[in-house]
């Protein structure tokens, strides 16, 4: 074996030996010559360059694919196998059950044909990008998601896909992938369940030329998400704004007084307006209310003290009435007690022990009748 290895020097001849993993590109006075497999190889050694590759990935790259299929496409299509994608399908190419490479719309891919079998899956898109569920989760296996777009729709919502700029479908709650293929997918989530809108601080003008604030609540829920969502940019600032002006003008058509003491007749008039144009949209709205009305600082003060007076003026009347009513009461035992000697005496002896709880001593003349007497002269 060394003479020969000699024999083989002498003629400027070199052994190279080639693993299974590795296969090596062989040029001779700069043309391709040769792919070497594994095994052990006997090359010439003199103006010989050699390229290493290895095929665990098992995709060819190299500055030498152009010319290598150009000038010597019988040694390229004996080592190397082609893949190209037309500009309406995606090529996922796979190996052993697992994806290896995805090939985009468009572009090509050069593989070791000693790294498959390979397996090449066509996929369409010139109508739907959307990417089934099986395949989206072998691609994220292989850790091949940059060539999707993945949407998540939580329960309660719903997803409005939009590609290149105009509606598509509609997705339910889960998650959803799509082909990123230079087409631009978006997606807008619309909540479907009951909601609460909220306007605060909305200045009214009254019929009597007071200002004063309100804050006002409206439940809603949307019905037609895609009308909802396509007729008007912001379904909820629509509403909000079909609020401020539905109520400016029905609580601008109340005085003060009217304003305070009927709310409930102000939400039903400015309620069935409301409800007719968000109906348009898309929208169904329940419960209108007027939650506050604040009232500027100094006609804040003039109420208060108007409350005040009226309460004081209730609070004599009731005084009136209840010392009317106890004089009554006084005249009626008075005339009772002058048509009864006994409840005469009782009364006496009532006072009586009323007058000797209140003293330490007490001292007795004339005895009881004497006392009596002089103490409770109700009678001659």
């Amino acid at each position: 074996m060394r003479m020969k290895e000699m024999i083989e020097r002498l003629m400027g001849n070199t052994h190279l030996t080639v693993t299974e993993n590795h296969r090596v590109l062989v040029m001779h006075n700069g043309s391709h010559v040769d792919i070497l497999g594994a095994g052990r190889h006997a090359v010439k050694r003199r103006e010989t360059h050699f390229t290493w590759y290895e095929l665990a990935d098992g995709r060819f790259v190299s500055d030498h694919e152009k010319a290598l299929f150009r000038a010597n496409p019988a040694l390229a299509n004996a080592h190397l196998t082609q893949v190209s994608a037309t500009d309406t399908e995606v090529v996922v190419v796979s190996r052993e059950g697992r994806v290896a490479h995805v090939v985009m719309p468009g572009t090509r891919a050069v593989l070791w044909t000693d790294a498959g079998p390979w397996v090449l899956d066509r996929i369409d898109i010139s109508g739907d990008l959307a990417v089934k569920r099986s395949l989206a989760m072998r691609l994220m296996q292989a850790d091949k998601t940059l060539a999707l777009t993945a949407f998540k729709v939580d329960t309660g919502t719903l997803g409005l896909l939009s590609v290149d700029g105009a509606f598509d479908r509609t997705l339910d709650a889960g998650s959803h992938w799509f082909w990123k293929v230079g087409r631009v997918v978006t997606l807008k989530l619309v909540d479907l369940r009951h909601c609460t809108h909220e306007v605060t601080g909305q200045e009214i003008l009254t019929r009597d030329r007071v200002t004063v604030r309100v804050n006002l609540s409206a439940q809603f829920r949307v019905t037609d998400a895609v009308l909802a969502a396509t007729k008007t940019p912001d379904f909820v600032e629509a509403l909000h704004r079909s609020l401020q002006l539905a109520f400016r003008k029905s609580l601008g058509s109340k005085t003060l007084d009217e304003l305070l003491g009927d709310k409930a007749a102000v939400n039903v008039e400015a309620a069935a307006e409301v409800r007719a144009q968000m109906a348009d949209l898309g929208l169904e709205v329940g419960d209108i209310a007027l939650k506050d009305v604040i009232l500027p600082g100094e006609m804040r003060d003039i109420m208060n003290t108007v409350v005040a007076a009226q309460k004081e003026a209730e609070a004599n009347v009731i005084r009136r009435r209840e010392e009317t009513s106890a004089t009554r009461s006084l005249l009626n035992t008075a005339k009772v007690m002058s048509e009864n000697p006994v409840m005469l005496r009782l009364k006496e002896l009532e006072a009586l022990e009323v007058v000797a709880g209140k003293v330490d001593k007490l001292t007795v003349h004339n005895g009881t009748q004497g006392l009596m007497t002089d103490l409770v002269k109700l009678t001659d």
